[in-house]
């Protein structure tokens, strides 16, 4: 796509009006270069949200996509200035692509057990802790991939039920007879059972709140970043993270 000396010389706001008015494929073509930018710091901003299951480079592809159905769609009566009508539709784009890719795979539950399991034997086999390169490579996963699925194992534990508070904000724990661990199999038990039935909790919230939770606590990402990738205020998120938490308890608790 290459620009032509008159087209260069007009502004953003005057090939857009070109566009709509004339409809010509070069013109569009010029705005997509020169909007390119906006996708590609979003890409960059939001590396951290789809960093464990897609690429830089399948993002700015599809914010390419992004910019040319919305540059037919813009209306300048109607929507904001170009670039904030624009931005918001490249980062709910990266949110819908994030949604479709599944932050919490069907199989979450076999491949933490497959990692502890690697851990485990490595650590055996080596006499001492192994690297998380080790690990995955072992699982034959992808680096990324497993330390996501590192960063979700430690939500589930962070989530379980001894870490939910009660109304009036009282630290719950499973008090049991002994205080080494390794000799509490019942306490082994109802910790794994506490974390199944978690996963089923988070599954059964709304998109946003279970994006939320995702974000913060698999991503690690604060809620000002959040607020940022959402596009709504930083209380707004609270909000959503507030209600999601009740809805765990309120769905533990029936169990």
């Amino acid at each position: 796509m290459v620009q032509t000396d008159y087209l260069a010389e007009k502004s953003n706001e005057e090939l857009l009006d070109m566009y709509r008015k004339e409809g010509k494929l070069e013109v569009k073509q010029a705005l997509v270069l020169r909007y390119l930018y906006i996708v590609k710091t979003i890409a960059y901003q939001m590396q951290n949200v789809y960093s464990g299951s897609l690429q830089m480079e399948d993002i700015i592809n599809e914010g390419v996509i992004a910019i040319m159905k919305g540059i037919d769609r813009y209306d300048p009566e109607r929507d904001n200035k170009f670039e904030t009508f624009i931005s918001r539709r490249i980062r709910g784009m990266i949110i819908d692509l994030v949604r479709k890719n599944d932050w919490m795979p069907r199989d979450f539950r076999k491949q933490v057990k497959a990692m502890e399991t690697a851990q485990s034997t490595l650590s055996r086999s080596l006499g001492r802790s192994p690297s998380d390169e080790e690990v995955a490579d072992a699982m034959q996963m992808d680096i990324k991939k497993y330390r996501k699925f590192q960063r979700m194992s430690t939500m589930m534990n962070v989530l379980s039920l001894d870490m939910i508070t009660d109304e009036e904000g009282e630290h719950q724990s499973l008090q049991l007879s002994s205080s080494d661990a390794n000799s509490q199999p019942e306490r082994a038990f109802l910790e794994e059972e506490s974390k199944q039935i978690l996963a089923k909790a988070v599954n059964s919230l709304k998109e946003k709140e279970k994006l939320v939770i995702s974000l913060y606590y698999v991503e690690e990402l604060n809620m000002g970043q959040i607020a940022q990738v959402l596009g709504v205020s930083e209380p707004r998120i609270s909000q959503i993270h507030s209600s999601a938490i009740r809805k765990l308890k309120t769905y533990m608790s029936t169990y």
